[in-house]
This record gives structure tokens, C-alpha cells and sequence, in this order.
């Protein structure tokens, strides 16, 4: 192969693998209804088996709704008291843990679209998410009490989707 083509051919390689490093992938988050109505927050059971127990770092949950960028709860965890987040375990909204630095948890509403990001510790595998993340809102149900629902990463917001009116 001649040198130029060499040259071309390795800068294309190059170029092609900075982009994919540069846009890191983010997995799907399940969102479950945990104790009392509170949404919890977890990796799903196939990601687990494919790639781990991810590291926890932090968790965040922003009010998305009409495009605004509210926060609404967050909490990290300081990198001596590390643990894998597994599919068994759920992180609750406004968190559980009082050892762990986190905000105070402003309330859910009914009709709000939120969206949730865990950020992991970076996996050993090249191919494995770099965070988690998930939309979801909640409704009202018949009988009071809400249902949650969650949204593919598309949502942009809850209108047109059904249970996420308020």
C-alpha cells in the first residue's frame, strides 16, 4: 500500500473512533413504582447480565416538561462508599440513604414529564453504557393515587401520551 493511502486510511480509522468515543452511550433506566407510589430507579435485568453491576456515582431527576430543565432531586455518593446498582436494587426518589449528599426533593406532579440520569463509574467494557437514563411522568388514577408511566427517550413531553395529562 503506498504511503499517502496508508496515511488516508489512518486518518479515517482515527477520525471514525474519536467520534464514537466522543459520544459516549447511555443505557436505558427502568423506572419502577416502589414503596408508597415513590418511583425507584434501576438498570434492567438484561443489561446486568450482559455488562455488570454498574458503579453508582450520582443520580439526578429533572423536570423536562415544555423543555425547562428544573431539578427536582439529586444525590451522589462519595467514591469511598461505591456500590454496584443491581436490577434487585431500586434507588428511591428523594433517596433513602441519609449518609449520602443529596438535595431535597421537590414533589412530583401529576401531568410532568421527568427525566432521570444515573452516572455510573466508566464500565471495563467498551461497549457498555456510561450512564443510565429514563423519562417517565405520573398520572392520576381513579380512586386517587398516581400511576407511573414511563416514556421512550423520544418524549419529548407528556402530551398525546396516554396517563401523562395531568
Amino acid at each position: 500500500m503506498r504511503p499517502s493511502l496508508q496515511i488516508l486510511c489512518s486518518f479515517v480509522a482515527l477520525t471514525f473512533s474519536a467520534g464514537a468515543c466522543a459520544t459516549p452511550h447511555i443505557g436505558e433506566l427502568d423506572v419502577r413504582q416502589g414503596t408508597g407510589g415513590v418511583p425507584c430507579f434501576t438498570v434492567f435485568q438484561k443489561d446486568e447480565l450482559l455488562f455488570g453491576s454498574p458503579e453508582f456515582r450520582s443520580i439526578g431527576v429533572t423536570d423536562v416538561t415544555a423543555g425547562g430543565h428544573t431539578l427536582m432531586w439529586a444525590m451522589a455518593i462519595p467514591p469511598e462508599r461505591a456500590f454496584p446498582v443491581t436490577f434487585r436494587l431500586c434507588i428511591p426518589y428523594a433517596g433513602r440513604l441519609p449518609v449520602l449528599p443529596k438535595t431535597s426533593a421537590l414533589p412530583l406532579l401529576p401531568g410532568k414529564v421527568y427525566e432521570v440520569l444515573i452516572d455510573i463509574k466508566p464500565p471495563m467494557l467498551a461497549t457498555a453504557p456510561r450512564a443510565y437514563r429514563a423519562r417517565f411522568c405520573l398520572s392520576g388514577k381513579a380512586g386517587g393515587g398516581v400511576q407511573l408511566r414511563t416514556l421512550n427517550s423520544g418524549a419529548v413531553d407528556g402530551k398525546g401520551r396516554p396517563g401523562c395529562g395531568a
